[in-house]
């Protein structure tokens, strides 16, 4: 099985599913992970081109511990997807489908506060739409929660983040943990979301709910049989 992970930013993976992922490659199945922004073709307004290749360098890191089999670096414009035309989006997401030919695909959650988790998740439906050929290779279609983002919306004013699968991580928790050491760049204090405790804690409190020491939780988007 081939597994695809759209990742907006570097470092969305470990956050996202990290455990998933090195659960996954353990048991034999192919994991691609997508990286979908960076600095853009153009000059960007916020950041230089160099903070992008140390970014990608804690990138390759991390997803070679968690045992990522292809990663892939896309040049969508970081923060700034609001500006980009959904067309252009969604032509690069599709691509990346394309070449990589899934069966299961893992996407940011729609309501994430971030815009361009928003503008992912928007394509990867577009791209994942069941009718077409390419949509009827997806079988599942799942959207992973990222700390600092997708808790943060308002929840009255968009769906909140209600996970209906549970993935066991217990015995690859470290190695998500591990991951995010890999991200010296982006890792936070302990009293932050991206931290190392934050993300125990998570674990923890989401393993709870289907009795397990350790686990992740998923939106199921769409199952095909």
């Amino acid at each position: 099985m081939t597994i695809l992970v759209l990742a907006p930013h570097a470092d969305d993976e470990v956050l996202g599913m990290g455990g998933t992922i090195a659960r996954f490659a353990n048991q034999g199945k192919r994991v691609v992970v997508a990286v979908l922004t960076g600095h853009g073709e153009d000059k960007h307004p916020l950041w230089e081109p160099a903070m992008w290749d140390r970014i990608r360098g804690e990138a390759k890191e991390a997803c070679a511990g968690l045992g990522v089999a292809d990663l892939l670096f896309r040049e969508l414009p970081a923060a700034c997807l609001d500006n980009v035309p959904a067309w252009r989006i969604n032509q690069v997401v599709t691509s990346v489908l394309k070449e990589v030919q899934p069966e299961e695909v893992y996407i940011p959650f729609s309501h994430d506060l971030h815009q361009d988790h928003h503008a992912i998740a928007y394509a990867a439906t577009v791209a994942c739409r069941p009718y077409l050929e390419m949509g009827r290779q997806v079988k599942r279609v799942l959207a992973y929660e990222t700390l600092s983002e997708t808790h943060l919306a308002p929840p009255y004013l968009v769906p909140p983040f209600q996970p209906n699968v549970f993935v066991d991580i217990s015995d690859s928790l470290e190695k998500k943990l591990d991951a995010m050491r890999r991200y010296a760049s982006q890792l936070q204090a302990d009293h932050l979301p991206r931290s190392i405790e934050a993300l125990r804690a998570l674990a923890r409190v989401r393993g709870t709910h289907i009795g397990v020491e350790a686990a992740e939780a998923f939106v199921l988007l769409r199952e095909s049989i």
